[in-house]
């Protein structure tokens, strides 16, 4: 038997979104060139619900984007703040935070690495 990894998320449609969307990868994802994410800056990528910022020194972090409140996938980003289109939940993407609630808990992190000059991420990366 297969684990079902990821398959107990719930998801709730935002408005102007039917039904629900994939969950977070549950294997490594290439998300593309390690160029998109600046220093200091984050990058939304909605088809695997996953944000990747890099800090002032360089460093990557990913996070899941299914919002901790109510499984929602978070499609908007404004500089480094992920804005839920459910309940309104904000979170740091540099750091998982929530910075509004009615979200409570941060957001998963996931492993990230660049290989070849590409951002892969997800369990496994």
């Amino acid at each position: 038997m297969a684990p079902a990894a990821g398959l107990g998320l719930a998801a709730c449609a935002g408005p102007g979104q039917g039904g629900s969307a994939a969950a977070t990868p549950t294997a490594p994802v290439d998300l593309g060139a390690e160029s998109e994410v600046s220093k200091g800056g984050a990058k939304l990528y909605r088809d695997h619900n996953v944000v990747v910022s890099r800090d002032r020194n360089g460093a990557l972090k990913a996070y899941s984007t299914i919002c901790t409140h109510a499984g929602c996938p978070i499609n908007k980003l404004q500089g480094t703040t992920l804005i839920c289109p459910c309940h309104g939940s904000q979170f740091d993407a540099v750091t998982g935070k929530v910075v509004q609630s009615p979200a409570t808990e941060p957001l998963a992190e996931l492993p990230v690495k660049t290989t070849n000059g590409r951002i892969i991420a997800g369990p496994g990366a």
